[in-house]
């Protein structure tokens, strides 16, 4: 999808590796100059013990493993979409995934929307927008209230089914619109029903959508 690169260069391994003589149990030892030669006519005096300088790789790898894992919103899976995501097209994949904090994306340029449970992305599709006179604001929004049965007065009684309100003044993410070439909305972020009904139903307020313009993110990036 245009919206995230498909890999940023691979996993961070220097902590392990970092030093060059890692031995078995992790730990290495650094001898100074024990190993010099003596002269015969110097060998009746005892040389002096050298201390060992311990290298411990293991408490290395244990600190970015938490370091990581204190990073809630780093992107820790992509779904497997070839090419860019048409409208009406929607993905979820959620099989396995670990519990985590939600985050939602939408990017105005690739005009999609992904969704990230614990830095898996769990879903994506194609997504209306706001045009140039009702403009989709930019930036991180928590998730201010949810409403399962909307109905717009301020828009003709349209339905807005599943809403997810960003801004006091109406911005939201719901369903009921036609996703295709050619529509747009008032600023809200209209997505395909399927994508709706499955983000509304684990979505809870406080949880943050970050609409962006244009920015791209990749493996191992975070978020926020």
């Amino acid at each position: 999808m245009d919206v995230i690169l498909k890999w940023i260069g691979g996993g961070t391994v220097a902590a392990a590796l970092v030093l060059a003589g890692v031995a078995i149990g992790g730990t290495a030892t650094a001898e100074g100059d024990s190993a010099r030669e003596t002269p015969l006519a110097e060998t009746s005096a005892a040389p002096a013990p050298v201390s060992a300088t311990r290298f411990d790789a293991h408490g290395a790898i244990a600190a970015k493993a938490v370091a990581d894992a204190e990073r809630l919103y780093t992107v820790r899976r992509i779904l497997p979409i070839d090419g860019p995501i048409k409208y009406g097209e929607w993905h979820w994949d959620d099989e396995g995934v670990p519990d985590g904090p939600l985050l939602v994306t939408v990017d105005l340029q690739a005009r999609t929307i992904s969704i990230f449970r614990g830095g898996y992305e769990i879903g994506a599709a194609a997504v209306l927008l706001g045009t140039d006179e009702h403009p989709t604001p930019t930036g991180v929004f928590p998730i201010l209230w949810k409403q399962r049965h909307n109905v717009s007065e301020k828009y003709g009684n349209a339905p807005m089914p599943w809403s997810m309100f960003l801004t006091s003044d109406g911005v939201a993410i719901h369903g009921g619109s036609e996703v295709e070439n050619g529509y747009a909305s008032h600023g809200c972020i209209g997505v395909p029903d399927p994508i709706a009904e499955r983000l509304f139903a684990i979505a809870t307020t406080g949880d943050k959508v970050v609409i962006t313009d244009g920015q791209r993110i990749g493996m191992g990036d975070s978020i926020i």
